[in-house]
């Protein structure tokens, strides 16, 4: 059983692994032909992480060095256990466990949490003050991301061969029965919430406030190096594509079937909402970041109620 639990676990963090720099090519290519570039070829995240990794590791003198270089490997830790359960749920729904959606709202969450202790550990005022707009953004976008997971959950509580649950599995079950959450008012509102969440989860633009290249010169990264930041690149690429598995999986039915026109399918879906990421990324600029609390506070969370409302009332 613990052997099962490992190899699953392996499995499912290396294909995370590769899918994420393939995403993190998409995101630049992507980008680089909405500006008329040519863009970087596909192996070029594994460039950069190889650099990275052969390069020195610099920890500041005013920095707590255990916390300074664990935090990012707690962020990169918790992005994959939250991609291995994803993975079983949409493979195997039957042998998800109670409440596992839960566990992976809140196993997304602390690569955040990681991010602004590692910044606050570091000693830089310019990492403290991206610590501190990440904090901000965490709790802004945070409950518009949980009450959109809630529209799949009562829409499944309304099927009398489900029932209420929190279970990935159940939800991935339901839809492969009834069809996507999409295919409803409800659905379709929680779909919108739920982007816009993940683009400030991913912190892209203009939801990189604690980033901020031209503001804090890196920010919330600024003191890290060598392969302390290789762990935070691929913690990035983890989400990034964790990110649209986990909507896809809540919202466009996830896998299905474990069969290459399932493969095909939540490939089109990952990609298609990498490109809606990336198309809002390039469109439009830097939010302040009173402003992106004002815009998920009063903007995207009403957005969410009201979705989570049509749910409860079967729409």
């Amino acid at each position: 059983m613990v052997w099962h639990v490992i190899g699953t676990f392996l499995a499912a963090s290396a294909g995370t692994l590769a899918l994420g720099m393939a995403s993190s090519w998409v995101d630049r290519k992507v980008t680089a032909r909405v500006q008329w570039r040519v863009g970087p070829p596909m192996l070029q995240p594994i460039y950069d992480i190889l650099k990275l990794m052969g390069k020195e590791t610099l920890v500041p003198a005013r920095a707590v060095g255990s916390g300074f270089l664990l935090a990012p490997v707690v962020g990169l830790a918790a992005a994959a256990v939250a991609a291995t359960i994803l993975w079983v749920a949409n493979l195997w729904p039957h042998e998800a466990f109670i409440g596992d959606l839960v566990v992976v709202i809140y196993l997304l969450t602390i690569p955040a949490v990681a991010t602004i202790y590692g910044a606050s550990a570091s000693g830089s005022p310019h990492a403290a003050v991206g610590a501190s707009r990440e904090m901000k953004l965490l709790l802004s976008y945070e409950l518009p991301l949980i009450l959109s997971a809630l529209v799949p959950v009562l829409q499944v509580a309304r099927s009398p061969d489900f029932g209420a649950t929190f279970s990935v599995g159940a939800l991935v079950a339901y839809q492969h029965a009834a069809g996507w959450t999409l295919w409803s008012a409800s659905g379709a509102l929680g779909l919108v919430a739920a982007i816009l969440a993940m683009q400030a989860k991913l912190t892209l633009v203009p939801f990189d406030q604690p980033e901020a290249e031209t503001e804090l010169m890196g920010g919330v990264y600024i003191e890290y190096s060598g392969p302390p930041l290789a762990v935070i690149k691929l913690s990035r690429m983890f989400m990034l594509a964790v990110a649209p598995v986990y909507v896809a999986t809540l919202f466009l039915g996830g896998l299905g079937s474990a069969t290459w026109q399932g493969w095909l399918a939540l490939a089109g879906k990952v990609v298609a909402l990498l490109v809606v990421v990336v198309l809002i990324r390039n469109t439009n600029p830097r939010v302040r970041i009173d402003q992106a609390v004002r815009f998920f506070w009063f903007g995207v969370a009403p957005v969410a109620i009201a979705a989570v409302v049509l749910a409860a009332m079967g729409y």
